[in-house]
C-alpha cells in the first residue's frame, strides 16, 4: 500500500478526495493539509509516496509546494488535482504525474493511482508518456497519450478521446498511426486507431466486425481483421517458465 497526502485550502475538497482514495485498498494513510505550509510540515513528520495538489493555495501554492518537493532526494510522486485546465504545462514541466480536473471522476482518479502505484513501485520501470498539446475552446491544453482510448480520422485531422472529452489536432491518422505503434496503438479501419489496452469486447466473426472501447462501438475492416487477431494472439502468450 502507498501513504498519500492531500492538500487543498477547500477543506470539502480535501474531504472529498481523501474519500474517494480511501475506496481503493492500494491506498494506505491518508494525511490532509489545508495550506501548503501545513503540507510541508506533514511530508517532514511522516513517510508520504505521493501528493496531490489543489494548485491555488494561500501563501505557499501547489506550484511553488511541488517546486520544493522536487528538490528532495527522494521526493513523493505528485498529482495535481484543480478546476485550472490551462496549467498543466507548468505541472507537466515540475514533473508531475497526472493531472486531475474537478469535479473529480472515479474512474479517472483509479487511472492516476494506477499510475502512482506504478511509479512507487518501479521508479525506474516505467518510461516518460509522451504529452500531446491540444486546443480547446482556444485554450491550449497537455493531455498524456495514455489517456487517449481511440483516434478518429477528419480530413488532414485527427480527433483525440479521452474518458472526458474530444481533442482535434492537426495530423493525419496515418501519421499517428507510425508514430504511436509501440505505445500500443493499431489500425482497425481507414478512420479509426484504437488503444488496445482500453479495448472492452471484440467481435471478429460477425458480418459486420467491431471493437468496443468503453461505450464506443468502433467498426473493424475486413482487411484488418487479420492483423487485429494477430495482434490478440501475440497479447496472450503467456511467457514461459
Amino acid at each position: 500500500m502507498i501513504n498519500v497526502l492531500v492538500a487543498d485550502d477547500e477543506l470539502p475538497a480535501v474531504a472529498e478526495l481523501a474519500f474517494l482514495l480511501g475506496q481503493d485498498p492500494r491506498i494506505g494513510q491518508i494525511h490532509r493539509a489545508s495550506s501548503g505550509a501545513e503540507a510541508l510540515e506533514l511530508l517532514e513528520e511522516n513517510t508520504v509516496d505521493a501528493v496531490f495538489l489543489d494548485i491555488h493555495m494561500p501563501g505557499l501554492s501547489g506550484l511553488e509546494l511541488a517546486e520544493v518537493i522536487g528538490k528532495r532526494t527522494s521526493p513523493p510522486v505528485v498529482v495535481f488535482v484543480t478546476a485550472d485546465d490551462d496549467r498543466a504545462l507548468e505541472a507537466f514541466e515540475l514533473a508531475a504525474v497526472d493531472y486531475l480536473l474537478k469535479p473529480l471522476r472515479t474512474e479517472r482518479l483509479t487511472r492516476t493511482v494506477d499510475r502512482v502505484v506504478e511509479l512507487v513501485a518501479h521508479p525506474a520501470a516505467v518510461d516518460e508518456v509522451e504529452l500531446i498539446t491540444v486546443d480547446q475552446g482556444g485554450i491550449s491544453r497537455i493531455i498524456r497519450l495514455d489517456e487517449v482510448k481511440f483516434v478518429q480520422a477528419q480530413g488532414d485531422y485527427a480527433r483525440l478521446h479521452t474518458a472526458e472529452a474530444s481533442y482535434l489536432i492537426r495530423v493525419p491518422l496515418s501519421d499517428l498511426e507510425q508514430r504511436w505503434a509501440d505505445s500500443g496503438f493499431i489500425r482497425i479501419h481507414r478512420s479509426y486507431l484504437v488503444c488496445m489496452g482500453f479495448v472492452t469486447a471484440l467481435k471478429l466473426s460477425a458480418a459486420k466486425p467491431t471493437v468496443s472501447v468503453g461505450n464506443a462501438v468502433l467498426p473493424v475492416s475486413r482487411r484488418h481483421v487479420p492483423v487485429l487477431r494477430e495482434r490478440l494472439q501475440v497479447t496472450r502468450v503467456r511467457p514461459q517458465t
